[in-house]
């Protein structure tokens, strides 16, 4: 597994395997993306990186786990641990944060800002919460569809739908169930 890049799948199974080729291009991957974020925020590069190595280790950790599954895009769950790790932080050295939009600048307390960021976690708890409920074939089915991005064709040949438009419909059905048990509860 040497190759330019990785699907989300085969860096966690690279993590998993201990495949430095794999953690070097993971590292590659995402780190201008924390860079950013900390740079924007009242950090600078070497903060950046720190928090950088931080989010692989805990990334490292859960992908060791048993049973853990990916259940959002790899860069999703990447941003997420640096977010938190750099926002508690800034909370623990009592930092006012500055949060940079593109057309605008406005000074944000931490807590408003850890606050947001804990309702939206608590929020994918619950719809990973709900996906379980659902059972199968609808969660695989959405988590090929939105996290793996798999393509209808793909889809319906993976669980024997006849054509495209009856994956699609599957998924339609689905996903209404799943909006139902997440705003139900």
């Amino acid at each position: 597994m040497s190759k330019a890049t990785y699907s989300d799948l085969e860096f966690i199974e690279g993590l998993r395997n201990n495949q430095d080729v794999v953690l070097r291009a993971l590292y590659k991957k995402y780190y201008n993306l924390v860079l950013k974020y900390v740079v924007n925020n009242s950090g600078n590069s070497e903060a950046a990186a720190d928090i950088y190595q931080e989010t692989i280790i805990v990334l490292y950790e859960n992908v060791q786990k048993p049973g853990f599954e990916l259940n959002c895009q790899l860069q999703t769950f990447i941003f997420s641990i640096a977010k938190r790790l750099w926002l508690k932080q800034l909370r623990n050295n009592g930092h006012t944060l500055r949060l940079k939009d593109e057309e605008e600048e406005e000074v944000v307390d931490v807590s408003e800002e850890l606050s947001d960021h804990l309702k939206k976690e608590s929020d994918i708890e619950k719809m990973n919460a709900c996906m379980e409920e659902l059972g199968e074939p609808c969660k695989t089915l959405l988590k090929d569809f939105y996290v793996y991005r798999l393509s209808m064709e793909e889809i319906s040949e993976k669980f024997g739908y006849t054509n495209a438009d009856n994956a699609k419909t599957q998924k339609y059905k689905c996903l209404q169930r799943l909006k139902r048990n997440f705003f139900e509860d």
